[in-house]
């Protein structure tokens, strides 16, 4: 049997329907935004695995090309690997739905929301993650929710729900909020150096909305939900389990402040194995895994403590303490930016290179026509960064973290009007312990500045923590990896001395007060401007000159009426200039002309080649011409690019001159003086250096 609710969303329905496709599903929604449609599936397991410690969950969105009426390109027309955009909206949706399944259902659960109609109007990632929840909440599947999703903009400080892409464009803010009917459980997006106050009022705005969502999937479930499966009981117990606790207890305290993330995770495990070794008789290949449980409890019990009651953090660190913080330049003889970012046991290698029109990344989706990006951040986080082996990869949170790095920088980048080149950077993190993103943005600044790119202003970013018990709450200034595992939110901002460019958050408890996103706004707008106080001391401002390395790229116009002289038959006059000088030129409508050199000669030398195409000749003027074609009466000279004059055989020397060639020859580069522009435009020349050779006889 059909059913479905409908709910207002930015004034236009969002409609759920449930009953009529993907019935074998555990839980199946389509759900219709405008002229976008998206099919949500949710299945499980079959089999419970008892004691399972995470959640096996996948979310795998995709976008099919038929969605837009269009064909995908290349050689095999179909859909293949993700793209980007499609692992970054399956993040979107696995970040607030993770937490609340509960880790004994045991079971592998796999989320497909799938885009199958689009307007190009309405984005569809936030249709497929209100169906993804919806199609859970309503499956045989346990989940503590609804969540529901919402993009909030603000346009000249107008706030919009659920804007179109068109309003995203023109947009100085757009975030993504995602909770559950107790509160906010995500929030993403980027900015224009935006204030602080703006951010708040948006995240309050999404709340009133993601509220409704959540009412209307509870209202959906009362129609067609199914009953839930049952959760795995765990029958192992941990015997004297109190004693052993009481035992570790006083050795865990002890190693939690050990200094230094080797030596504190060194510290930890002689805790564990000196317990293990005391209570060895209990221990066995069952019950293995509770007693690893106690430890995690112990530590996570221990250090919370000690910050919300001591302010201690278990590196000595206050609470708003920043660690030290080193920053370098021109670290890479021949890149054309480069920086290494060190802030604590976390380390950031940033190179930027420039690039031309010819490398800007071409991205075909279904959003609308084929887009050219001048701007990339790729994020590396190879094993050793963490001291282990593994796969050298690019996995789903690479390009999560790298996507925050690249809306942090793309909103101080010049336009390209302003600054004609590609730019790509690479951040390959060395070292991680604690928000290498926020590396990232902070090396990212400093390598463009060092390749010269005349950035707005500088970018810094820092990761938040909070630990609460009760009403009681602490917010933690650049928190380390154990602390984002063990507080209640993840909370990154970036941004300029003047405002925020980007915002992530992921909160794991049932809410956060806005008066704690207000102080922790506050604190991490206090650490920002920490960070780049350092930064500015290494460098403020961007390079005078762009490296030696990077390709020259020369920009200019001329008169349109002039395009077809420069380009010349058949594209003759532009191909000859490309293969002297090694330049690529592109020549726009309107007579904009852009050089792309590999070398600063190269390009110098097409545009004075070019220049010299559009120079009129001035009759007394002496040129340095080039002895294009001999005949029998005088010798054809190119005096400027594609402007060829007569040398006349009687031109060449005030004495007889028999044969042209006993003058001159074929590609000699020579002197002469421009006599008279006749009345047809033909060019009389007089062969100089000849003259004055027989003067000075």
């Amino acid at each position: 049997m059909i059913q479905q609710v409908k709910i207002d969303l930015g004034g236009r329905e969002l409609i759920l329907e449930t009953g009529r496709m993907a019935k074998q599903a555990n839980g199946a929604i389509f759900a219709r935004y405008e002229g976008s449609a998206v099919l949500a599936t949710a299945c499980c397991g079959k089999n419970p695995v008892e004691g399972l410690d995470y959640v096996p969950l996948q979310v795998e969105y995709n976008e099919k090309f038929y969605a837009a009426g269009k064909i995908p390109g290349g050689f095999l027309k179909r859909e293949t690997r993700p793209k980007d955009k499609e692992i970054l909206v399956s993040r979107l949706i696995d970040r607030p739905m993770r937490p609340l399944f509960p880790k004994e259902f045991g079971r592998e659960i796999q989320i497909v929301p799938t885009t199958i109609s689009t307007d190009q109007i309405n984005p569809p990632d936030i249709i497929a993650m209100n169906a993804a929840s919806a199609a859970v909440f309503i499956s045989d599947i346990p989940f503590n929710g609804p969540i529901g999703a919402v993009r909030i903009a603000s346009i000249d400080g107008e706030l919009i729900i659920n804007p179109t892409f068109q309003e995203i464009e023109e947009s100085e803010l757009e975030i993504i909020v995602s909770g559950t009917e107790d509160g906010i459980t995500m929030v993403e997006g980027g900015a224009k150096e935006v204030s602080e106050e703006l951010m708040l009022k948006a995240i309050d705005t999404a709340k009133s909305v993601i509220s409704e969502i959540c009412k209307s999937q509870r209202d959906l479930a009362a129609l067609a939900g199914k009953e839930k499966l049952p959760l795995t009981t765990v029958s192992i117990t941990l015997p004297e389990y109190e004693k052993i606790k009481n035992y570790a207890y006083p050795l865990m305290e002890e190693a939690c402040f050990v200094k230094g993330k080797f030596n504190r995770h060194n510290a930890i495990k002689a805790a564990k194995e000196k317990t293990r070794a005391e209570f060895e008789a209990l221990i066995t290949d069952e019950n293995e895994k509770l007693f690893s449980e106690l430890f995690e409890k112990l530590e996570y019990e221990i250090v919370r403590k000690s910050i919300l009651e001591k302010g201690l953090r278990t590196d000595g660190r206050g609470v708003e303490d920043i660690r030290p913080i080193t920053c370098e330049i021109d670290v890479l003889p021949r890149t054309h930016g480069s920086a290494l970012f060190t802030r604590g046991e976390t380390q950031s290698l940033a190179v930027t290179t420039l690039g031309t029109v010819y490398d800007e990344q071409m991205e075909d989706n279904i959003d609308g026509a084929k887009k050219f990006n001048n701007f990339m951040l790729h994020y590396n986080f190879p094993p050793y960064s963490v001291g282990e082996t593994g796969r050298l990869s690019t996995g789903r949170r690479e390009i999560g973290h790298g996507h925050l790095a690249y809306r942090a920088l793309k909103a101080v980048l010049p336009e390209k009007k302003d600054f004609p080149y590609t730019i790509r950077i690479v951040s390959e993190i060395l070292e991680s312990n604690g928000s290498s993103s926020m590396a990232t943005v902070c090396g990212g600044t400093l390598s463009l500045l060092n390749a010269g790119v005349h950035i707005k202003k500088p970018v810094a970013g820092i990761a938040m923590g909070l630990i609460t018990e009760g009403d009681k709450f602490v917010v933690l200034s650049d928190i380390l990896g154990e602390e984002d595992h063990l507080g209640d939110m993840d909370f990154k901002v970036t941004g300029t001395e003047n405002g925020i460019t980007a915002f992530q958050m992921d909160i794991k408890i049932a809410g956060v007060s806005p008066e704690i996103m207000a102080k922790a706004l506050d604190q991490a707008h206090r650490g920002r401007l920490h960070i780049l106080g350092i930064m500015n001391k290494t460098i403020e401002k961007p390079q005078e000159s762009l490296s030696e390395y990077a390709p020259k790229i020369i920009t200019f116009s001329i008169a349109e009426d002039k395009i077809g002289l420069i380009i010349g038959p058949g594209g003759k006059n532009i191909k000859g200039i490309a293969e002297k000088t090694g330049a690529d030129i592109n020549i726009e409508n309107d007579g904009k002309i852009i050089i792309y050199g590999k070398t600063k000669e190269s390009s110098e030398l097409a545009e004075s080649m070019i220049q010299g195409m559009l120079e009129e000749p001035v009759p007394g003027k002496i040129y340095t011409g080039t002895v294009k074609k001999i005949v029998d009466f005088g010798a054809f000279i190119e005096i400027l690019p594609g402007k060829e004059g007569l040398c006349h055989i009687s031109k060449l020397s005030r004495q007889r001159v028999s044969k042209v060639s006993d003058v001159l020859e074929m590609g000699q580069t020579i002197k002469v003086k421009l006599l008279e522009v006749d009345r047809m435009g033909r060019l009389n020349l007089s062969y100089i250096d000849a003259l004055d050779t027989e003067d000075k006889k």
